[in-house]
């Protein structure tokens, strides 16, 4: 993306109505969206509140997309709204699982593109990684993903539909007289906006998906077990924290505009100084919770003790730790991942000036599941390590 360009993308709008039939998706919509959805369909407004509590929990907190299952609904009402309406999810064209337990979903939306969903179990709870466009603006070198072009931002319904249809392979949906959020079961307790896309560059539809997921009544996932990760999108930064109220971690990846500009384009437009005031207004706004710093090791790029005593001296009086990365190689990759020695070394670096910095342990690398390596097979641009290299600045990489 030039560094000049507006943040508002020019993405295809994806009417509401599906082609089928004409019936109206209900899934994605907000509160208010479906309470005015459901009046503008005939149903009273008097009733029409009671009515959108009742169809939130079929849909988000049991699972349910017949809505002739929904049994406290009457019968003529309930045939009312399968007449006019639809429940409907992104469908699942291939589901890959990893050695590690790792699930990789390639996923098919509206229009025939396809994203990919990373669900990874721990011993002690399950983080989902969503995407939130397909492909992506901001073309970062060391990125897989980023080397798909941006085809069009998600819809809310996508969005959210990502974790209705890893709720259904895990078959997590709570049974009646089970608990739900905190009480019920959680396989699925965690989810980073980490997957394909820039997720502030598509901030409604983010928004309003996320607002779903922690609603309480239905999916019930807390604001703080969603972690929200950005390039550097810093007039949105300030609107993460007062409209959605998630954490926040940015990819972050060097210490010196010159070597940012190169990893992270958006660099040019929002440089280090520029994206650090707005991270320091953040914590405040969200009761002083740690920004997590992503920093992928590149060998030789950005892995030296300079660069992480630069990195402390540029974090400090931020609540903060720094998730140290080792980079995941992929066919074409201009880099190569620092040694485990140089790893530590810059961990110990960072720990012992006060931040927590643990090195994320790659899952998932056997199916390109991993940090960085997203990227849908019908959508893969096949370019060189020498030609990534080239649109990277790098012209002493080579293949």
């Amino acid at each position: 993306m030039p560094a000049d360009a507006p943040i508002t993308q020019d993405v295809l709008t994806i009417p509401r109505k599906l082609p089928e039939g004409g019936k109206v998706n209900l899934v994605g919509l907000t509160r208010e969206q479906l309470r005015q959805t459901l009046i503008a369909h005939g149903t009273p407004e008097k009733q029409a509140k009671m009515r959108v509590g009742q169809i939130w929990q079929w849909i988000y907190q049991w699972g349910v997309r017949d809505f002739h299952a929904m049994t406290n609904l009457a019968k003529s009402y309930r045939a009312e709204l399968d007449a006019a309406f639809t429940i409907e999810i992104p469908e699942v064209v291939t589901r890959q699982v990893s050695a590690d337990g790792t699930r990789k979903y390639l996923v098919r939306i509206a229009g025939g593109h396809e994203v990919e969903v990373v669900y990874i179990p721990e011993e002690d709870r399950g983080t989902l990684c969503i995407s939130s466009q397909v492909g992506c603006t901001l073309t970062c070198s060391f990125c897989h993903t980023g080397t798909q072009k941006l085809v069009r931002n998600l819809t809310a319904a996508e969005i959210v539909g990502q974790i209705m249809l890893a709720r259904d392979d895990l078959d997590e949906w709570p049974r009646p007289g089970v608990g739900t959020g905190e009480d019920g079961p959680r396989l699925l307790s965690n989810i980073v906006l980490m997957g394909m896309g820039e997720p502030l560059y598509n901030f409604e539809n983010v928004r309003d998906a996320m607002k779903i997921a922690m609603d309480g009544e239905g999916i019930s996932l807390s604001r703080r077990r969603i972690t929200l990760s950005t390039s550097g999108v810093v007039p949105e930064i300030a609107r993460t924290a007062e409209e959605i109220g998630c954490l926040l971690a940015v990819s972050f990846h060097a210490t010196t505009d010159e070597v940012r500009d190169k990893l992270v384009p958006i660099n040019k437009r929002w440089n280090i100084e520029t994206l650090l005031e707005a991270l320091r207004a953040y914590p405040r706004l969200t009761n002083s919770e740690r920004i997590t710093f992503e920093y992928v090791m590149l060998d030789g790029v950005n892995d030296s003790d300079a660069d992480a005593r630069r990195l402390v001296r540029l974090i400090e009086g931020i609540p903060a730790k720094v998730n140290l990365i080792p980079f995941n190689e992929w066919p074409g990759a201009p880099y190569r991942r620092s040694s485990n020695n140089r790893i530590r070394a810059f961990a110990d670096i960072i720990y012992k000036a006060g931040y927590a910095s643990p090195i994320r342990t790659p899952r998932g690398e056997d199916i390109l599941a991993a940090c960085g390596q997203l990227k849908s097979a019908t959508e893969r641009a096949r370019k060189s390590r020498a030609e990534i290299a080239a649109e990277a600045g790098l012209p002493g990489a080579t293949g």
